[in-house]
Protein backbone atom coordinates (compact mmCIF):
# COMPACT_ATOMS: atom_id res chain seq x y z
CA UNK A 1 0.00 0.00 0.00
CA UNK A 2 2.73 2.44 1.04
CA UNK A 3 4.44 1.96 -2.33
CA UNK A 4 1.27 2.90 -4.27
CA UNK A 5 0.84 6.02 -2.12
CA UNK A 6 4.45 7.10 -2.59
CA UNK A 7 4.77 6.24 -6.26
CA UNK A 8 1.32 6.18 -7.84
CA UNK A 9 1.49 4.10 -10.99
CA UNK A 10 0.50 5.14 -14.50
CA UNK A 11 -2.58 3.19 -15.56
CA UNK A 12 -3.57 2.93 -19.23
CA UNK A 13 -7.11 2.36 -20.47
CA UNK A 14 -8.56 2.33 -23.97
CA UNK A 15 -8.92 6.13 -24.13
CA UNK A 16 -7.15 7.40 -21.02
CA UNK A 17 -3.92 7.63 -19.09
CA UNK A 18 -4.23 7.85 -15.30
CA UNK A 19 -0.98 9.28 -13.96
CA UNK A 20 0.39 11.03 -10.88
CA UNK A 21 -0.24 14.78 -10.77
CA UNK A 22 2.52 17.37 -11.22
CA UNK A 23 2.67 21.10 -10.41
CA UNK A 24 2.50 21.74 -14.19
CA UNK A 25 -1.10 20.49 -14.13
CA UNK A 26 -2.19 23.73 -12.41
CA UNK A 27 -3.81 25.48 -15.38
CA UNK A 28 -5.64 22.39 -16.66
CA UNK A 29 -7.07 21.66 -13.21
CA UNK A 30 -7.91 25.30 -12.50
CA UNK A 31 -9.92 25.43 -15.75
CA UNK A 32 -12.48 22.97 -14.31
CA UNK A 33 -11.96 23.45 -10.54
CA UNK A 34 -13.06 27.07 -10.99
CA UNK A 35 -16.34 25.94 -12.63
CA UNK A 36 -19.15 26.10 -10.02
CA UNK A 37 -21.06 23.32 -11.83
CA UNK A 38 -18.07 20.97 -11.51
CA UNK A 39 -17.55 21.75 -7.83
CA UNK A 40 -21.28 21.69 -6.99
CA UNK A 41 -21.27 18.14 -5.59
CA UNK A 42 -17.61 17.52 -4.74
CA UNK A 43 -15.68 17.87 -1.51
CA UNK A 44 -13.57 20.81 -2.71
CA UNK A 45 -14.66 24.43 -2.84
CA UNK A 46 -14.74 26.20 -6.23
CA UNK A 47 -11.21 27.41 -6.95
CA UNK A 48 -11.11 31.22 -6.87
CA UNK A 49 -7.59 31.55 -8.24
CA UNK A 50 -4.85 29.47 -9.82
CA UNK A 51 -3.07 29.78 -6.47
CA UNK A 52 -5.90 27.71 -4.89
CA UNK A 53 -5.15 25.00 -7.45
CA UNK A 54 -1.40 25.19 -6.82
CA UNK A 55 -2.05 24.82 -3.07
CA UNK A 56 -4.07 21.67 -3.83
CA UNK A 57 -1.31 20.32 -6.08
CA UNK A 58 1.39 21.03 -3.50
CA UNK A 59 -0.60 19.08 -0.89
CA UNK A 60 -0.99 16.12 -3.31
CA UNK A 61 2.76 16.14 -4.09
CA UNK A 62 3.53 16.37 -0.37
CA UNK A 63 1.24 13.38 0.27
CA UNK A 64 3.07 11.39 -2.44
CA UNK A 65 6.39 12.20 -0.72
CA UNK A 66 5.09 11.17 2.70
CA UNK A 67 3.27 8.10 1.41
CA UNK A 68 -0.07 9.24 2.85
CA UNK A 69 -3.51 9.82 1.40
CA UNK A 70 -5.67 11.35 0.09
CA UNK A 71 -4.00 10.83 -3.26
CA UNK A 72 -5.00 11.77 -6.78
CA UNK A 73 -4.36 10.74 -10.35
CA UNK A 74 -4.71 12.97 -13.40
CA UNK A 75 -7.27 11.73 -15.94
CA UNK A 76 -5.58 12.43 -19.28
CA UNK A 77 -6.93 11.70 -22.75
CA UNK A 78 -4.65 9.42 -24.81
CA UNK A 79 -5.31 11.61 -27.80
CA UNK A 80 -3.50 14.93 -27.33
CA UNK A 81 -2.58 14.10 -23.70
CA UNK A 82 -5.06 16.70 -22.39
CA UNK A 83 -5.82 16.58 -18.64
CA UNK A 84 -9.62 16.48 -18.26
CA UNK A 85 -10.09 15.58 -14.59
CA UNK A 86 -8.83 13.79 -11.51
CA UNK A 87 -9.66 10.56 -9.75
CA UNK A 88 -8.50 10.04 -6.22
CA UNK A 89 -8.52 7.77 -3.23
CA UNK A 90 -9.02 8.45 0.47
CA UNK A 91 -9.97 6.77 3.74
CA UNK A 92 -7.65 3.81 3.11
CA UNK A 93 -8.16 1.43 6.03
CA UNK A 94 -5.49 -1.27 6.32
CA UNK A 95 -7.37 -2.84 9.20
CA UNK A 96 -10.66 -3.07 7.31
CA UNK A 97 -9.07 -3.55 3.85
CA UNK A 98 -11.18 -0.73 2.44
CA UNK A 99 -10.66 2.40 0.34
CA UNK A 100 -12.88 5.15 -1.05
CA UNK A 101 -12.57 6.67 -4.51
CA UNK A 102 -13.78 10.04 -5.80
CA UNK A 103 -13.50 12.02 -9.03
CA UNK A 104 -14.03 15.34 -10.78
CA UNK A 105 -14.24 15.96 -14.53
CA UNK A 106 -14.13 19.01 -16.76
CA UNK A 107 -17.64 19.85 -17.99
CA UNK A 108 -17.03 19.53 -21.78
CA UNK A 109 -16.18 15.85 -21.17
CA UNK A 110 -19.28 14.93 -19.14
CA UNK A 111 -21.50 12.08 -20.38
CA UNK A 112 -18.80 10.45 -22.52
CA UNK A 113 -17.99 7.54 -20.20
CA UNK A 114 -14.54 8.85 -19.23
CA UNK A 115 -15.09 8.75 -15.46
CA UNK A 116 -16.60 5.25 -15.65
CA UNK A 117 -13.54 4.12 -17.62
CA UNK A 118 -11.20 5.73 -15.07
CA UNK A 119 -13.13 4.28 -12.09
CA UNK A 120 -13.09 0.76 -13.56
CA UNK A 121 -9.32 1.07 -14.11
CA UNK A 122 -8.74 2.25 -10.52
CA UNK A 123 -10.90 -0.54 -9.09
CA UNK A 124 -9.06 -3.12 -11.19
CA UNK A 125 -5.68 -1.73 -10.24
CA UNK A 126 -6.42 -1.76 -6.49
CA UNK A 127 -7.88 -5.28 -6.53
CA UNK A 128 -4.93 -6.62 -8.57
CA UNK A 129 -2.14 -4.92 -6.60
CA UNK A 130 -3.37 -4.69 -3.00
CA UNK A 131 -5.19 -6.88 -0.49
CA UNK A 132 -8.26 -4.61 -0.35
CA UNK A 133 -11.59 -6.39 -0.14
CA UNK A 134 -13.90 -3.35 -0.50
CA UNK A 135 -13.81 -0.22 -2.65
CA UNK A 136 -16.50 2.34 -1.95
CA UNK A 137 -17.69 5.65 -3.31
CA UNK A 138 -20.30 8.19 -2.24
CA UNK A 139 -22.25 10.89 -4.02
CA UNK A 140 -24.93 13.39 -3.12
CA UNK A 141 -28.40 11.86 -3.57
CA UNK A 142 -29.29 14.44 -6.22
CA UNK A 143 -26.11 13.83 -8.24
CA UNK A 144 -27.60 11.27 -10.63
CA UNK A 145 -24.68 11.35 -13.12
CA UNK A 146 -22.28 10.25 -10.39
CA UNK A 147 -24.67 7.45 -9.33
CA UNK A 148 -24.67 6.20 -12.92
CA UNK A 149 -20.85 6.19 -13.00
CA UNK A 150 -20.72 4.03 -9.88
CA UNK A 151 -23.30 1.60 -11.22
CA UNK A 152 -21.57 1.32 -14.62
CA UNK A 153 -18.25 0.77 -12.82
CA UNK A 154 -19.76 -2.35 -11.22
CA UNK A 155 -20.58 -0.89 -7.81
CA UNK A 156 -23.70 -1.77 -5.81
CA UNK A 157 -25.96 0.81 -4.16
CA UNK A 158 -26.00 0.11 -0.41
CA UNK A 159 -28.14 2.87 1.01
CA UNK A 160 -28.40 6.53 1.94
CA UNK A 161 -26.23 8.13 4.62
CA UNK A 162 -28.36 10.97 5.97
CA UNK A 163 -26.79 14.46 6.16
CA UNK A 164 -23.41 12.75 5.89
CA UNK A 165 -21.35 15.33 4.00
CA UNK A 166 -20.98 19.08 4.19
CA UNK A 167 -20.76 20.30 0.58
CA UNK A 168 -20.82 23.96 -0.38
CA UNK A 169 -21.95 24.97 3.10
CA UNK A 170 -24.89 22.57 3.33
CA UNK A 171 -25.29 19.01 4.63
CA UNK A 172 -26.23 16.48 1.96
CA UNK A 173 -27.67 12.99 2.13
CA UNK A 174 -25.15 10.72 0.41
CA UNK A 175 -25.67 7.53 -1.58
CA UNK A 176 -23.15 4.81 -0.66
CA UNK A 177 -21.89 2.39 -3.30
CA UNK A 178 -19.31 -0.38 -3.09
CA UNK A 179 -17.74 -3.26 -4.96
CA UNK A 180 -16.22 -6.25 -3.18
CA UNK A 181 -13.19 -8.18 -4.34
CA UNK A 182 -15.12 -11.43 -4.83
CA UNK A 183 -17.82 -9.65 -6.91
CA UNK A 184 -15.12 -8.07 -9.07
CA UNK A 185 -13.39 -11.44 -9.53
CA UNK A 186 -16.69 -13.08 -10.50
CA UNK A 187 -16.96 -10.54 -13.32
CA UNK A 188 -13.96 -12.41 -14.76
CA UNK A 189 -11.27 -9.82 -14.04
CA UNK A 190 -8.19 -11.82 -13.20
Amino acid sequence: MQEILRKPPTILTERLVLRPLTIEDDEAIYSYASDPLVSKYVSFETANSIEDTRTFLRSVLDNYRKGVEPGSFAIVMNEGMKLIGTIGYLNWSNVNKRIEIGYALSRPYWNCGYVTEAAKAMIGYFFRHTDLIRIEARCAVEHTASSRVMEKAGMTFEGILRKQALISGRHHDMKMYSVLRDEWQREDHH
